[in-house]
């Protein structure tokens, strides 16, 4: 008799969009601070996405303690872009002609003893105005390894704060 193992990847996003700018309250530290006082005008919960086949091998090069960077505060990034190319395992990037990618707000990503990680990156009144159609979180600037991909339309940024939270589950 053959016993099959099986892990389960379990993604939610979780996108806000607020009217005011957190540009300043991020270069003060603040991010938190303003959480506190604005409310979203608009909130976006999605589930699910494609991990990527550099993430996989990311993860498993981290696992068994090799030179890989780290998904970590340090590193860590969300990326949007504007494309609808539908996802596929062996894509090594966002497709679209507009991408932005920003770094982990403070404390991000946190992990623990629940079997998953949060991402969060917000992005300010200047930065990636565009259709949001792709997301994924990579693991830096000069490593750039998607972790994973996702494609589905959050509308498009035109000012303002929108801040993307991706819950991983591993279980």
């Amino acid at each position: 008799m053959r016993v099959r193992e099986r892990a389960n990847w379990h993604v939610k996003a979780v996108c806000c969009k607020y009217r005011q700018d957190i540009s300043l309250w991020q270069a003060l530290g603040l991010e938190e601070e303003f959480y506190r006082i604005f409310q979203p005008y608009e909130t976006i919960e999605r589930e699910h996405n494609l991990l990527l086949n550099e993430g996989i091998n990311a993860i498993l090069t981290l696992v068994c303690g090799g030179s890989e960077t780290a998904y970590n505060n340090a590193n860590a990034r969300i990326g949007v872009g504007n494309s609808n190319t539908a996802a596929v395992a062996t894509q090594t990037a966002l497709q679209g002609a507009s991408t932005a990618f920003k770094a982990m707000d403070t404390s991000y990503p946190t992990y623990g003893t629940s079997q998953q990680v949060v991402f969060k990156a917000s992005f300010g009144d200047s930065e990636a105005n565009f259709a949001w159609e792709e997301w994924t979180v990579d693991n830096g600037a000069s490593a750039n390894k998607n972790m994973n991909r996702k494609v589905e339309s959050l509308g498009t940024k035109t000012s303002g704060t929108w801040s993307l939270q991706v819950t991983i589950t591993l279980s």
